[in-house]
């Protein structure tokens, strides 16, 4: 750690700087977030674009009593360096270490526990007024990257902002990756002199005085703001956030700490809402990311002298990708969207294969849901290849849209499941849950790549309603010789005439066939029911079940509404009087650490597994008689 950086233990230290000081303090963050990131993985890029800024508002405001909401908030790392947490970055992403983004356990100075895009304004809105209403100070600061722009509750929260007219602070990091163009340096110009407290005073000054003129003041006072409008209109590309109320000011250079400073300076005096648009550069003093910073979003660890490498899709995510394009080879109606995941999703050479039929909608998954609703209505089949833990957001699309209207839309649910180090707002452990609630959708869950592809197909080739193929992060797992596509909604292996069975579905059915193979070894014989359809199940489920004295059902989603409980509600209903144990995802919010660790405490990895047949069988676990026991 640098020297600069060392001497900053708590927030607000970085005031007892020298302003000469701080560019020294940007390179020593740089390095601290390039090593560390090549130790334990995490979002490289992002970060290295917002140092000069991050610093420049802590060396302006005051925290925790101003706030600063980050938006998705994979770019607080230098952040966290500057409140109190440097000692333990090193721990960043790691098992019971520092989280990925801003997390309110770690840090008063993160209001907000954030992973997900666009609603930073909003948040920020209200914790505004809140400290207004509670006559608190201190001023609330969003910051908001151009890519989150897409995403309509932003423009929710800045329509709202400007009605209230009240002070609220919103940074938009432009980061030349979307929205903006150069508009020029005479636009620069005027932005810098506009920005000036004294540029800004005059204005109301002269306004004012041109007031007090007897009979013609008001109307001269009218038409020079009239013709300001006008001239602001045609050299600012701007007109949209001022006239949500907003006073806007920029571009300005993101990486130029006098200017970043002088303008926060100026925006905390103003008694209006403000945006401040600055210019950054992802990648910022790595050369790799530099040349290549959607790559370097969010990546594993890796060697810092020589680079990430290939980082393209794998695993699951390249499955698919390569059977989309199989599939649009066979059929011209098939179309692929995505929610600015094109790499992520394995959609890449879909796009290059059959650029007319991929449609990126950026960060708008509600728009991407009723978008292809719009397509599904007009004759084609789209399919929306969309992260679990983002798919949360179209949860009313998915039903008004989709389901209401018969639609076949086919949902491709990437990372569903445990997913590792991104934490708590990441897991993908909510879709078998709430998917539940939808009606008339058929949801498949896939152990193998050639399932996955078969799976698919079956959608593409079905009737007209809502299709989910839900797959986890990574790659396949063990595969049993001389397993086989059944294409039929589950199958039983194992003991089939055991009165001790297992149930899973996803990729737990390797763990479970493992841990059927290893309690054989021990005189414990047991049937293992794999769900391929989990909803809705099949009613042969029950039928395999109900003569059964204990069943284990084992499932990497949350109990509450999951797949176990719908299954245990069946079996009831067919007055099914044995033990029904379910080894669920008790907690509904799952912190980081490496994905097959956390499979192992939540007891759903091989051992975990025969630990818990191993207690189902115990007739008398914990005083409860046998007969009718549900866990």
């Amino acid at each position: 750690m640098g020297t600069l950086l060392s001497g900053i233990k708590a927030p607000n230290d970085i005031k007892n700087l020298a302003d000469s000081q701080l560019p020294e303090l940007c390179e020593e963050i740089r390095e601290q977030i390039i090593n560390t990131v090549a130790d334990n993985g995490g979002h490289l890029a992002s970060n290295l674009g917002v140092v000069e800024l991050t610093v420049a508002l802590h060396r302006v405001f005051t925290l925790p009593e101003d706030s600063i909401v980050w938006d998705v908030g994979h770019q607080s790392y230098a952040h966290k360096l500057l409140t109190g947490r440097a000692e333990e970055f090193s721990t960043l992403r790691c098992e019971g270490g520092l989280s990925g983004f801003p997390s309110r356990e770690e840090s008063d100075c993160d209001p907000f526990t954030t992973g997900h895009s666009s609603a930073s304004i909003s948040s920020a809105l209200g914790l505004s007024v809140a400290k207004s209403l509670a006559g608190d100070p201190g001023h609330v600061i969003a910051v908001i990257g151009d890519g989150a722009l897409t995403g309509g509750l932003a423009y929710e929260g800045l329509n709202n902002a400007g009605r209230l007219n009240r002070n609220l602070i919103v940074i938009l990091n432009d980061n030349a990756m979307s929205i903006s163009r150069n508009v020029g340096s005479m636009a620069r110009y005027l932005s810098y002199v506009r920005a000036k407290p004294g540029y800004l005073n005059a204005k109301d000054s002269i306004e004012a005085a041109l007031c007090r003129l007897p009979k013609i003041g008001e109307a001269m006072a009218s038409g020079v703001r009239r013709v300001k409008n006008v001239i602001k209109k045609n050299i600012f590309n701007t007109t949209i956030f001022q006239d949500m109320g907003f006073n806007y000011y920029g571009p300005f250079d993101g990486h130029d700490l006098r200017t970043l400073i002088s303008v926060l300076t100026m925006a905390r005096e103003i008694d209006k809402p403000v945006l401040i648009h600055i210019r950054t550069y992802k990648g910022r003093g790595y050369k790799y990311a530099e040349n290549d910073p959607s790559m370097y979003h969010g990546l594993s660890a890796f060697d810092r002298e020589k680079g990430a490498g290939d980082a393209g899709a794998q695993g699951f995510s390249g499955a698919f990708g390569e059977t989309m394009c199989a599939l649009a080879v066979e059929n011209d109606r098939l179309c692929a969207v995505t929610a600015a995941m094109e790499t992520g999703t394995g959609l890449t050479s879909f796009k290059e294969k059959f650029r007319n039929r991929f449609f990126d909608v950026g960060i708008a998954e509600e728009h991407a849901v009723t978008f292809c609703a719009g397509l599904a209505r007009g004759g084609m089949i789209p399919v929306f290849a969309v992260y679990s833990t983002f798919l949360q957001r179209a949860y009313d699309q998915l039903i008004h849209d989709g389901a209401l209207q018969h639609l076949k839309i086919i949902l491709a649910i990437d990372r569903a499941g445990i997913v590792g180090e991104d934490g708590q707002t990441h897991q993908g452990i909510f879709d078998a849950a709430f998917l539940h609630t939808v009606p008339g959708i058929h949801v498949y869950a896939p152990t193998y790549y050639d399932e996955l592809s078969d799976n698919l197909s079956d959608c593409v080739e079905g009737d007209a309603h809502l299709y989910a193929v839900r797959y986890p992060r990574g790659k396949a797992l063990f595969r049993p010789e001389g397993y086989k596509l059944s294409g039929k909604p589950f199958g039983v292996y194992g003991a089939v005439e055991s009165h001790t069975a297992i149930v899973t579905y996803g990729r737990l059915f390797s763990f479970a066939y493992e841990a059927m193979l290893a309690l054989a070894k021990t005189g414990v014989k047991c049937k293992l029911v794999k769900l391929n359809r989990i909803i809705p199940l099949d009613p042969g489920v029950v039928s395999a079940l109900k003569d059964c004295k204990t069943v284990v059902f084992f499932e990497e989603s949350i109990r509450t509404g999951g797949v176990a409980e719908n299954l245990g509600s069946m079996l009831s209903e067919a007055g099914f009087a044995g033990r029904y144990v379910m080894r669920c995802i008790e907690e509904g919010f799952v912190k980081h650490a490496p994905m097959f660790r956390t499979l192992e405490h939540l007891g759903l990895d091989k051992d975990g597994m025969i630990r818990a047949v191993h207690e189902a069988l115990q007739p008398r676990l914990r005083g409860i008689s046998e007969k009718g026991m549900w866990t």
